[in-house]
Parts: structure tokens; sequence; C-alpha cells
């Protein structure tokens, strides 16, 4: 037995001798592979969200390769401003160009001197979550957002004019059409009048008292946002061109999956060719922003001489004729 307990022990030893052995050959080699094999990359799944439809890159166009754009302004800056408070003063115009005239009280004006969040801001949705996709906008706009899951594309482009008008104390012009041709006109809201809707028709009832608190405006856009769309928007807008573009503008189309993008602002180079800005709301409801040029992210201007059809934002493609002007500032 005690030879047997002996010739086990041996056994083991002999065991354990062997394999500090192998592991003293075998270590040269292993950090030799540990040390020069390349470590691969994590793979970051594409997001694949959009603001109403769905929208790529187009062909042949890399995101962040240059095709006409410059990151550096005219005075030599880098075109995004961090410290910049305003629409202005955020983004610079590009080298060569500069910022057509505005009158003081006009829609230009009122856009380019709009307040912006804080340099890196991400957008948010109505109920204060952050949207998913956060790699497409360079600012974004304080523009006022309800809790409430309305303001979405064209409904942001309502209340950047609404908000405009009443800062202008031009009440009377606040009116926006329903789809079923219902005028929702502020001035009558503002007398106490509400809206009934009813299943084809729309009407209005008296209900209250006279009330021009900003709380009662909001109330009347709320209204307003819940019976109108990208198709209302075709409804009361023009077709417009490049060479007529102006700050207010949209492109926009209409139909299950439409959307709407605003310009908000323009500059111009010394052979008149613009340059432009285009900001947008989405679905869910979310903040208004400046969005990215995906031909040129570094420089978010669209050049007038690189626009084709369709046009290629990063959340949709805009067909030839959705230029449009609105009719809601004449």
């Amino acid at each position: 037995m005690r030879s047997g307990r002996m010739t086990q022990r041996g056994a083991i030893l002999i065991a354990g001798a062997l394999g500090g052995v192998i592991l003293i050959l075998l270590f040269p080699l292993w950090r030799t592979m540990a040390w020069s094999s390349p470590v691969e990359e994590p793979k970051v799944a594409a997001d694949s969200g959009t603001a109403d439809s769905g929208g790529t890159v187009p062909d042949g166009v890399t995101s962040g390769s240059a095709i006409s754009g410059s990151a550096v302004s005219g005075d030599g800056m880098e075109l995004i401003q961090a410290q910049g408070t305003t629409l202005e003063s955020r983004i610079q115009t590009p080298a060569g160009y500069k910022r057509t005239k505005a009158e003081d009280n006009s829609l230009a004006t009122f856009l380019r001197t709009y307040s912006v969040r804080k340099d890196g801001a991400k957008v948010k949705l109505f109920n204060g979550q952050v949207k998913e996709k956060q790699n497409n906008h360079v600012a974004v706009f304080k523009l006022p957002l309800e809790r409430v899951n309305l303001q979405q594309a064209t409904s942001s482009i309502q209340r950047v004019v609404a908000e405009y008008l009443w800062k202008q104390e031009r009440y009377n012009q606040i009116s926006f059409q329903f789809g079923n041709g219902f005028q929702a006109d502020y001035i009558r809201w503002r007398e106490g009048y509400r809206i009934l809707n009813g299943r084809t028709r729309s009407g209005w009832i008296e209900q209250g008292t006279y009330d021009e608190s900003y709380e009662n405006f909001q109330k009347y856009l709320q209204a307003v946002f819940l019976k109108t769309s990208s198709a209302t928007m075709e409804k009361e807008s023009e077709k417009t061109s490049l060479s007529k573009l102006k700050a207010g503008d949209v492109f926009v189309k209409s139909g299950s999956g439409g959307h709407a993008v605003m310009v908000v602002d323009i500059c111009e180079n010394a052979e008149g060719k613009k340059a432009f800005l285009l900001a947008q709301g989405g679905t869910p409801a979310q903040q208004f922003h400046v969005i990215q040029n995906p031909a040129h992210k570094s420089d978010p201007w669209y050049y007038e001489e690189e626009i084709k059809y369709p046009l290629q934002t990063p959340d949709y493609k805009f067909p030839k004729g959705s230029l449009r002007s609105l009719n809601y500032l004449k």
C-alpha cells in the first residue's frame, strides 16, 4: 500500500514538472502573439433613425468628404464658434460669402438673432428624453416645446412663424388652415372662441373671455398642431426657386412619411451664388435644430451650385419641386 501511495505521488510530481517545462517553452511564442496581433475595433452599428421617413447619404458621397464647402469662415475662423449664443454668432459664413441684407424686423433677422443652446447640446424630445440620433445637427434653437407630442416637423416651422409674428405684434396674421379647410385665426381664439372639431368640419364656439396671455397663445398653437400637417403646409405655400430663396422658405414633402425643413439663414458670394442653412423638427416632437450637410459634415451650409434633386439632408430626400414659399407671412 505504501509503494502504491509513493507511485501516485511520484506521478503527480512528474506531471507537474512536465507542465512547467511546457509553459516555459510556449511563453515566448504566446508573448509574441499577444503583443503583435492587431486588436479588432468594436463595430458601431449604423443609426437608421429618421425624422419622418427614410433617407441615406447619396450615392458617391461619403459623409465628411468635401464637395465645395469650406470649414473656415471668411474671417479665417472655424465655421462653428462654440461661444456663439445666437444662430449668426454660432455659425459663421464660409470664405468668400457674406450674409444677405435683412431688415431689423424681418424673419431673417429674427432667426439670425434667435438664441441657441450651448455648443454640443443634444436634441431632446418633447418628454425630455434625448433623441436617438445625435450626430446630424450643429446647433439647437431655444424654441419653446411643450411636453406633448404635437410640435413635429411642419409644426416646428409653424411655431417659428407664429413666434415671430407674436413678437412683431402682428396678431392678425397668425392664422393656419386645417386639412378640412377651416381657417384657425389667432385673434378669434384670443377673443374667447374655441375650435370644435367634427369628423369632416371644424367651427368656432364661444367658450371663454378675451385672453392675450402667452399661455393662451400656447394653447392656440396646440390646437393648430393637432389639425395641420405637411399636406396643409403644401396648400398654404407656393413653389419657388433658389434664385428667389429667402429665409423662411421650406422644403416640404407631404403624404405618408412626409417631412419639412426650413431655410433659416442665407449668405452670398461676390458672384451672387447663395448658400443656406436648414433647420428641422421631427417625429416624435423634438427641439428645432440646425442640420448638417451630409456632403461635408464640417460645413453645414448648402451651396446653390451643388444642389441637385432629390436633395439629400441627414434624414430625408426631398424631390424636385419641394422648395416652397410660405403664405403665412403674406
